[in-house]
């Protein structure tokens, strides 16, 4: 009942913000500022809470080196397809990347987990990758590319300095110390953390009106092939390793493989819209996997459930 919960929340965020657009109820810049909200104000707030309270053990998992494995996989898969073959840009394609691998460990994540495998807990090593690994360089790389700027420190400076960064960097440091934060500091930064998934998607929602998916955008091969290896190679990749490569148990298998098929993270929408870049390749890959997971989420369980 918990994943159908999880997908009726997101669902319904979506559906609003659809609505918010249709009427224009904020105005025509309404996308542009609630996206600067989410990616500088909201969203740091949500991964510092997330990973502060992680468990270390967890999140140090043997589950890590698997999910990281199945990611780089797909992610390789799309950047030789989309930059050598197809010669997209580098925004462009790095927003493809991410749409193809990076996946929606939080809030759809977690429900998903504690309705499928029991637990809460097995999204925080993929959580830890994406916000400490894939983050930090795909911030880089998208400073580089809309500043214009190739010297090493100035493109290091501006990453290191990125909220989402900063934010996942200090949850971290909490989690690993141990300090047990008080309600009077905890309490506070957690409400900030909570607006951030449901203004995340009403921007999303608000994006959603007047386009079409799939349309005529010159980029439908590209969010086809985003797709099909978020929700086809990347589950069967995170299995292969898991079963094969490093001998897992039955569980950590099914484990590993439900993470893998879950669907885009709206985040990769939330850069395409900060850096202006890929917006369709993301919105429309956000919407045909967080869809599309549901019966590969129900068939791993089948299969794999132990």
């Amino acid at each position: 009942m918990d994943a159908l919960t999880g997908f009726v929340v997101v669902g319904l965020a979506i559906a609003v913000g659809w609505l918010i657009g249709r009427i224009d109820l904020l105005g025509p810049h309404a996308r542009h500022v609630l996206g600067r909200l989410t990616f500088f104000v909201l969203s740091p707030f949500l991964l510092f809470v997330v990973l502060a309270e992680a468990d270390v053990r967890t999140l140090f998992s043997a589950l890590l080196p698997v999910s990281a494995i199945a990611a780089a996989a797909v992610f390789l898969v799309y950047l030789v397809i989309a930059r050598w073959v197809w010669r997209r840009g580098v925004g462009e394609t790095l927003i493809g990347v991410l749409s193809a691998g990076q996946v929606n460990s939080n809030n759809m994540g977690i429900p998903l987990s504690v309705y499928l495998l029991g637990s809460a807990a097995y999204p925080a090593p993929v959580i830890l990758l994406q916000l400490l690994v894939f983050t930090p360089i795909s911030m880089a790389i998208f400073e580089a590319v809309s500043t214009g700027q190739r010297r090493v420190f100035p493109i290091l400076r501006r990453t290191v300095t990125n909220p989402i960064v900063v934010g996942s960097v200090l949850g971290v440091l909490v989690s690993v110390s141990g300090i047990d934060l008080p309600p009077i500091v905890l309490d506070p930064l957690q409400l900030l953390a909570d607006a951030c998934v449901p203004v995340l998607l009403i921007s999303y929602g608000i994006s959603l009106h007047g386009q079409r998916v799939l349309g005529a955008s010159g980029r439908r091969r590209d969010i086809l092939l985003a797709s099909a290896l978020k929700l086809i190679a990347m589950p069967l990749v995170a299995w292969a390793v898991a079963r094969f490569a490093f001998g897992l148990s039955a569980q950590e298998v099914l484990v590993v493989t439900v993470l893998a098929a879950l669907p885009t993270a709206q985040n990769v929408f939330n850069y395409a819209q900060r850096f202006d870049v890929g917006e369709t390749i993301a919105r429309d890959t956000v919407f045909l996997t967080t869809l599309g997971c549901v019966p590969v989420l129900l068939l791993t369980t089948v299969l794999l459930t132990p």
